[in-house]
C-alpha cells in the first residue's frame, strides 16, 4: 500500500517538473514553429472526423432522452436550453478531450514510447539536444490549442443535431428549438465578453488539452522493456489521462458555478 502510494507521488512528482519545463521552453515556440504546426495537424485535423460524429450524436442524445421527460410535463420547450447548456459546459469539453486521449495520447504516448525503448532518447541527451523543447512543448502546446477549438466544433454539432431530434421526433419547432438555445447562451461576463457557460467550458477544454499532452508525453518518455513497455505505456498514458480529466472537470466546474 504505502509503496504505490509512493510511486502514485512521484508519478505526479514527475509530471509537474515535465508541465514546468515545458513552460520555460515556450521562449522556443519560433524556432520549433515547423514541429508545432505539425503537431497542430496530428492532433486536430486527422481527429475533426472522429469529434463530430461523435458530438452530433451526443447532442442527438441528450435532447432525446431529455426532451422525452419534459414532454411529460409539457416542457418541451425547454429542449434547446439543456441540450446547449449540457453541450457548452459539460458535454462538449468532456467528449473531445476523452477522444483527443484516446487516439492522439495514445499515439503520442507510443511514439515517444518507442524512442525511448530504441535509445533515440539517449542519443538525443548525448547530443546535448533539449528533448522537452523538440519532442515535448510542441506537442503540448499543439493540444492545448486544438482542444478547445475542436470543443467549439462538438458543441456546435452537437447542439445541430439536437435541433433535428427536437423537431422530427419530439415536435418542437427549429426556430422555437434555437430561440431556446440563444437565450440560454445570452449571459454574458467580464471575461472576453463570452457567455460563461461558453468560456467556462473553452478553458476546460484548454487545460484538458495540457493535461492530455503532459500525461502521454511523460508516459512515453519513461517506457521500459521493449514493445511491451511501449504499449503498457499508452495504456497508462489513456487510462490516467481519462481519470485526471474526470477529477479536473469537478473541481473546475465547482470553481466556476459553484465558488
Amino acid at each position: 500500500m504505502i509503496p504505490g502510494f509512493v510511486a502514485f507521488l512521484q508519478d505526479i512528482g514527475y509530471l509537474l517538473d515535465l508541465f514546468f519545463q515545458v513552460l520555460q521552453r515556450l521562449t522556443a515556440i519560433v524556432t520549433r514553429r515547423a514541429l508545432i504546426l505539425e503537431q497542430l495537424w496530428q492532433a486536430g485535423i486527422k481527429v475533426v472526423h472522429v469529434v463530430l460524429l461523435v458530438g452530433v450524436f451526443i447532442g442527438m442524445i441528450v435532447s432525446l432522452q431529455t426532451g422525452l421527460e419534459l414532454a411529460r410535463f409539457g416542457q418541451q420547450d425547454q429542449i434547446g436550453t439543456i441540450v446547449a447548456i449540457s453541450m457548452a459546459r459539460e458535454m462538449g469539453p468532456f467528449i473531445t478531450a476523452t477522444i483527443l486521449a484516446a487516439t492522439v495520447g495514445s499515439a503520442l504516448a507510443a511514439e515517444l514510447g518507442t524512442m525511448a525503448v530504441s535509445e533515440e532518447l539517449a542519443a538525443l541527451e548525448v547530443m546535448s539536444i533539449d528533448r522537452v523543447a523538440l519532442l515535448v512543448m510542441p506537442r503540448v502546446l499543439a493540444l492545448a490549442i486544438m482542444c478547445p477549438i475542436l470543443t467549439i466544433l462538438c458543441d456546435t454539432i452537437g447542439i445541430i443535431g439536437g435541433g433535428f431530434v427536437a423537431d422530427s421526433q419530439l415536435n418542437v419547432g427549429l426556430s422555437l428549438y434555437y430561440d431556446s438555445v440563444i437565450d440560454s447562451l445570452q449571459d454574458t461576463n467580464f471575461f472576453l465578453e463570452l457567455p460563461k457557460d461558453v468560456y467556462s467550458g473553452l478553458l476546460k477544454a484548454f487545460c484538458f488539452g495540457v493535461i492530455v499532452a503532459v500525461i502521454s508525453c511523460g508516459a512515453g518518455l519513461r517506457a521500459t522493456a521493449g514493445a511491451l513497455g511501449v504499449g503498457n505505456a499508452t495504456r497508462k498514458a489513456v487510462r490516467d489521462s481519462i481519470i485526471a480529466i474526470i477529477i479536473a472537470n469537478y473541481f473546475m466546474s465547482w470553481l466556476f458555478f459553484q465558488a
